[in-house]
């Protein structure tokens, strides 16, 4: 049967090309994530914030290579893209964005990040998220990304206002954490020249 529409992204789109490297304001970089990250992914991990707002912990630099690894392969399988940021100049370590949930066809993603303790109230994640907005909207042509995060996360929320993610709505009782389930806001942005035809 076939389809009645083409697919907004091809297979291809990205693992065609090398993950790129995005300079963003503030003296901020979006690069790929290397196997001398490990230990500082690890030390982000024990923070008792991330504990809080993520279901994952890392027991060992090991495993937080591991991650890397799984990171890097997602972006030659299409699945997840997924970037360090970093101070340009120093190199440091400031935070991770990533677009998951991937549907090329379709042409959406989920925009999700974090940062370590040190890049907190400094506008890291904002800066970072807008970065890879402008390019997933406006390089790649990506139709819609989605942002979800807790209801009671309110520096969350905040970057999502701060990046023009406009809140769509709760997923009631959407994701399970380590307290228990959480109420789920949904930010989302769309592409431009993205209205149907009137």
């Amino acid at each position: 049967m076939p389809f009645l529409i083409s697919p907004v992204l091809t297979a291809g789109t990205l693992a065609g090309r090398p993950q790129p490297v995005l300079p963003a304001d503030g003296g901020l970089v979006l690069r790929p994530w290397r196997a001398g990250d490990a230990p500082a992914v690890y030390e982000v991990f024990q923070d008792p914030v991330m504990h809080q707002w993520h279901a994952r912990s890392a027991d060992s630099v090991a495993e937080a290579g591991d991650w890397i690894r799984e990171w890097r392969q997602a972006w030659e399988g299409e699945r997840e893209a997924h970037w360090a940021v970093a101070d340009a100049d120093r190199g440091v370590l400031l935070g991770r964005v990533a677009l998951r949930e991937l549907r090329l066809e379709d042409g959406t993603a989920e925009v999700a990040y974090w940062t370590v303790p040190a890049g907190r109230g400094r506008g890291v994640a904002a800066r970072a998220a807008t970065r890879l907005t402008r390019w997933a909207l406006g390089e790649i042509g990506f139709h819609r990304l989605e942002l979800l995060h807790a209801v009671r996360n309110e520096a969350s929320c905040r970057v999502a206002t701060r990046t023009g993610f406009a809140l769509e709505g709760t997923k009631r009782s959407a994701i399970l954490q380590p307290d228990g389930w959480h109420d789920m806001h949904l930010h989302a942005r769309v592409g431009p020249g993205t209205l149907p035809p009137s």
